[in-house]
């Protein structure tokens, strides 16, 4: 048995799914495959000596102002962006590094499958549509 997200339901077979459902599910596909994209790219950087400290630096105060919003869902993304920013800093520390770089790869990854699965069900419930 598949797992469905309760607001994005495009599995059943004889339901065509809304158009507000398939823009949600498009928009979050794309949401976090970026997302996933943005983590390995700063994991990149932060192997480079000086831009690494300054790109964590950038992220996280990118996180702090995005925590300090009224909406839930920028809390949300912010306190994600503030863990990834503060990863990016400890990847510096050289006893910390390697569990910093793994816990980056592991949200990278994460966040690219979720991006994929979702952009899946976007494409099959588009079809349906059609």
């Amino acid at each position: 048995m598949a797992y469905t997200f309760p607001m994005y339901d495009i599995e059943r077979k004889d339901e065509i799914p809304s158009t507000s459902s398939l823009s949600k599910l498009g928009i979050t596909a794309i949401g976090y495959t970026a997302a996933g994209v943005f983590l390995f790219i700063l994991q990149a950087f932060s192997r480079v000596r000086g831009l690494g400290l300054i790109a964590g630096a950038v992220v996280c105060v990118i996180g702090i102002v995005s925590l300090m919003s009224k909406d839930p869902a920028d809390k949300k993304a912010g306190s994600i962006i503030t863990a990834a920013g503060a990863l990016v800093l400890l990847s510096k520390i050289p006893v910390i590094a390697p569990a910093a770089a793994t816990l980056l790869s592991i949200g990278a990854i994460g966040l690219l499958a979720v991006g994929i699965i979702n952009g899946i069900k976007f494409f099959i419930g588009l079809k349906k549509r059609s």
